[in-house]
């Protein structure tokens, strides 16, 4: 029988993958847990269908992650914090500050986890920081830290 996936199976392949099978297998484990459908024609086009919706979408996401990218090309965020002597921050400067800042001056609602920060801002200056938009589209964003 051949049966078209839904979800990851171990031992025979990945979401949507058309795949035979012993009849007995399909109907007592794979149709049973709604691990797979049976291939029909309706069932193969309603796959392709999905498929080149999914293609779409995800071309989308990468066209704004792209254009976002753009806009914060050259752009720079202003934090302010409390400092000591030697320019030495009191805690450090975490993403969630940098989003708000963003938000706030820039009018860009970047999301703090897609803020990669490899290790804390403890001190004044001008940082780089590297913005993970998407999976192919990484954008960096020029942080300066100020005393307040």
């Amino acid at each position: 029988m051949e049966i078209i996936l839904l979800e990851d199976v171990k031992t025979l392949g990945k979401k949507g993958d058309r795949v035979k099978v012993n009849d007995g297998y399909a109907r007592n484990f794979i149709l049973p847990k709604k691990l797979g459908i049976e291939a029909t024609p309706k069932n193969i086009n309603d796959l392709k269908l999905q498929k080149a919706n999914e293609a779409r979408i995800a071309a989308e996401k990468l066209a704004e992650a792209q254009d976002l990218a753009k806009k914060l090309e050259g752009k720079a965020v202003t934090v302010s914090v409390r400092a000591g002597e030697g320019g030495k921050i009191f805690g450090s400067v975490s993403t969630k500050e940098i989003a708000q800042a963003c938000l706030e001056q820039l009018g860009l609602d970047i999301d703090k986890k897609k803020m990669v920060l490899n290790d804390p801002i403890k001190a004044c200056g001008v940082v780089e920081v590297p913005v993970k938009l998407h999976k192919d589209v990484t954008a960096k964003l020029s942080v300066k830290i100020q005393e307040a």
